[in-house]
């Protein structure tokens, strides 16, 4: 089996043109994903063909379990798409579990260098995330922008654990997201240890992705992210998303941000009405044949 390996800002993914063949894809993204004994990479994603969009796009963690939405991993499913001739356009749509997702590649020198996507409207509904809630702290003394649809915004969520307490915000974009602002250097934080805590809080009864994130600026964010299913990675999409949006309604930030994460820098736009739109560069690293 042919598979490609890309990273956008070192979140890096093994791809599979799938449009034609079906596999245990849940083994073989755990053996394909392990790094030293496998191919190594944050996720294996499928193309396929779809009815509703242009192309279909299914990831999987390497633990085997099957994501919602993937900022990143979307960004290198197009440059693959592109550069092999599966698709002839630089904009497109991609269908995924959590919606059909507008595309936009940017070449340089024939190549597709950086791509921006859209990552849907961000949800705050406790089932929509979903969260069970003991208690909640919603955004309150904010006026709304026009069009904006008002809901139990949960930016103040005091959530512990065995060795933590942390005030987070609360949100999904087609997969949920636990954002927690620091006064501190990211790079401090024991992500490591607390982590997989409160990817696993009981509160998240489909675990949770987490992000720890530290505003430098009105337009500047320093984080790390916590992966549901992946562990800390280099960077994240839907997490930088999710940081951007947690930000602006804490008036942290404006429509505009950069969010800095250990393997680059993504740009993330957000009008608090429509969808959060993510850009960044991408890259392929090698291609091969797996085995078997």
């Amino acid at each position: 089996m042919k598979f490609s390996k890309l990273q956008a800002t070192g979140n890096d993914f093994i791809l599979v043109d799938a449009r034609n063949g079906e596999r245990d894809w849940v083994k073989l993204a755990q053996a394909m994903c392990r790094y030293h004994f496998g191919i190594g990479a944050d996720g294996l994603i499928l193309v396929q063909n779809s009815d509703v969009a242009d192309l279909k796009m299914r990831i999987f963690n390497p633990d085997g379990s099957e994501a919602e939405a993937c900022g990143n991993g979307l960004r290198c499913l197009v440059k693959y798409a592109i550069e092999r001739g599966i698709v002839s356009e630089t904009s497109f749509a991609i269908e995924t579990l959590s919606g059909i997702r507008q595309v936009k590649a940017y070449m340089s020198k024939g190549k597709v260098s950086r791509v921006e996507v859209s990552m849907g409207i961000p949800r705050f509904q406790a089932e929509e995330i979903p969260v069970t809630l003991t208690q909640t702290l919603s955004l309150e003394g904010r006026g709304l922008g026009e069009g904006e649809t008002k809901q139990s915004q949960v930016i103040n969520y005091q959530l512990t654990g065995d060795n933590y307490q942390l005030s987070i915000s609360l949100l999904s974009l087609g997969n949920p997201h636990a954002v927690s602002f620091l006064s501190e250097p990211v790079a401090n934080f024991p992500l490591a240890e607390i982590g997989p805590e409160v990817e696993r809080n009981p509160v998240f009864p489909q675990r949770t992705n987490f992000e720890i994130a530290r505003v430098l600026s009105k337009g500047k964010i320093e984080a790390r992210v916590w992966e549901r299913g992946v562990g800390e990675t280099l960077a994240c999409g839907s997490g930088a998303c999710a940081i951007a949006v947690a930000a602006q309604l804490r008036n942290y930030t404006g429509d505009v941000v950069d969010i800095t994460l250990p393997g680059g820098t993504l740009t993330i736009s957000w009008d608090r009405v429509g969808e959060v739109w993510l850009a960044g560069p991408v890259g392929e690293v090698f291609t091969g044949e797996w085995p078997g």
